[in-house]
């Protein structure tokens, strides 16, 4: 028998997604080439297929199962404070890029990284959240 997927383990995946994300902007972004970067390259390329293909088979049994209301409405909480810090650290990246402290390349590496912050701070938030909630 399967397990239930929750919401909290697609909620934690998406952190897989940004650390793939920060990967694949390092492969493009970087200016310098090292023999070994082709054997790191093909092992995210194949990490890519296998877990976008896993996370497509949790996401096909997630939609069949019964939704928690309440983890819903918890992840948007934790979605719109995630916001609120992104549009803080986007108007900090434009400044410092407008002021030329930072080229386009960091402009790049910084967004990706808050992308990643956010993703894990949006985890934590909505594990605290909602053990939170279940505790009262």
């Amino acid at each position: 028998m399967k397990s239930k997927v929750t919401l909290k383990e697609l909620v934690g995946a998406k952190i897989v997604y940004a650390v793939l994300l920060v990967c694949y902007y390092w492969m493009w972004a970087r200016q310098d080439w090292q023999g070994h970067y082709d054997l790191i390259q093909n092992t995210i390329f194949l990490f890519t297929i296998v877990f976008f293909a896993e996370q497509a088979s949790r996401i096909y049994r997630h939609r069949k199962e019964e939704k928690d209301e309440l983890a819903i409405q918890i992840l948007r909480r934790a979605d719109a404070i995630g916001l609120k810090i992104m549009v803080a650290a986007a108007i900090v990246i434009a400044f410092a890029s407008a002021v030329a402290s930072i080229d386009g390349r960091m402009a790049g590496y910084a967004l990706v990284g808050t992308i990643l912050a956010l993703t894990v701070i949006r985890f934590i938030l909505f594990c605290v959240m909602k053990n939170e909630r279940s505790d009262a």
